[in-house]
């Protein structure tokens, strides 16, 4: 096989011994986590607003921003509860391009794995640290989820991994919520058949481990739109789809009926500024049906400091190297008008 192995990279648990999270921030996690899982339940009405950049690419540029969400947080805790995105893989299409902050600390240097892992996890504890908002991340590489285990309070699993068994299989050990996108093919019954996967009791190989689980209840859906066999964008939004969707979980003995809507990729077509658009038509949906409403816990929003994308090298601060983002000014009022119209 034309495998070179490079090296033998840490386990998780030394990895974790190494870069610990401190008791104290552990505790306010526990009881983050248990509030955002009050939502995905219905036990609470609060909102979920999970936000930030396409990808965590710089450390600073990342804590700048999470900690101007802290602020806006502690206006709006009674409504909304933020969880920063801190997205550390980025997943390519084809296999080229940028992959994130696990493959390459800097962008704009070699990918260094070893370094990588340890990038990611000083920067999520740092967020949680500064800003005491506990962050989400995507779940590109099922085997490498427990370097983060204790670090995440979301995991998203990507419309290009959700049909993957050994995704949906890890989900169902994972104590906190996890959104699982629709694929791009927008089929919603694939979607909400990883739900079911993920929400069952399952046994199989992890980390050259025979292991179990017991099934995360916290499994729920999330809208991103898709994109036809002419490579159109279909969006899946609108207050049709969201009743579809209410219908389609009726028909299932799924626990915790729960949606997030992404506001950005196939919905948006990438067009960022529709993000703010695209959110209001939802909360709109929100109040002209109770079952909507029952059904939609939070959005998803691409933001960093400088609205747009650039491309890697171009050095402007807080500026995406990914897929276009929400400027801060914009980000900052959609989240007080959020509030206001809930």
């Amino acid at each position: 096989m034309s495998f070179e192995f490079i090296r033998k990279l840490p386990t998780p648990s030394e990895i974790k011994e190494q870069y610990p999270v401190p008791k104290h921030i552990a505790q306010l996690k526990a009881e983050r986590d248990n509030d955002i899982a009050d939502v995905i339940t219905g036990k609470s009405n609060k909102f979920l607003a999970i936000i930030g950049p396409c990808s965590a690419d710089n450390e600073d540029a990342v804590l700048d921003y999470t900690l101007r969400l802290k602020k806006v947080q502690e206006k709006v805790q009674d409504k909304i509860i933020i969880i920063p995105r801190v997205y550390t893989n980025k997943p390519r299409t084809t296999g080229m391009g940028y992959k994130g902050m696990l493959h390459q600390p800097n962008p704009e240097k070699k990918p260094d794995l070893l370094a990588g892992l340890i990038a990611i996890r000083k920067m999520h504890i740092r967020v949680m640290e500064e800003t005491e908002l506990m962050p989400a991340d995507e779940m590109l590489y099922p085997e490498n989820y427990w370097f983060l285990s204790d670090v995440l309070s979301y995991i998203a699993v990507g419309a290009r991994s959700v049909e993957d068994q050994q995704h949906r299989l890890t989900i169902s050990g994972v104590d906190v919520p996890a959104g699982m996108k629709n694929p791009t093919s927008g089929d919603f019954s694939v979607m909400l058949n990883s739900v079911i996967a993920a929400q069952a009791k399952q046994t199989f190989i992890y980390r050259n481990w025979e292991v179990s689980t017991n099934g995360n209840p916290l499994t729920h859906t999330v809208l991103r739109g898709a994109v036809n066999k002419h490579g159109q964008n279909i969006p899946n939004y609108h207050y049709e789809d969201l009743i579809r969707l209410v219908d389609m979980y009726h028909s299932t003995d799924l626990v915790n009926p729960a949606c997030v809507i992404d506001t950005n990729h196939s919905n948006s077509g990438k067009m960022y500024l529709e993000q703010i658009r695209i959110t209001k038509e939802i909360l709109h949906s929100m109040r002209h049906s109770s079952e909507v409403n029952s059904l939609v816990k939070g959005v998803m929003i691409e933001s960093y400091i400088e609205s747009g994308c650039q491309k890697v090298g171009e050095g402007v601060y807080g500026k995406s190297i990914t897929d276009p983002c929400l400027g801060w000014n914009e980000s900052e009022k959609l989240l007080y008008d959020i509030a206001e119209l809930l």
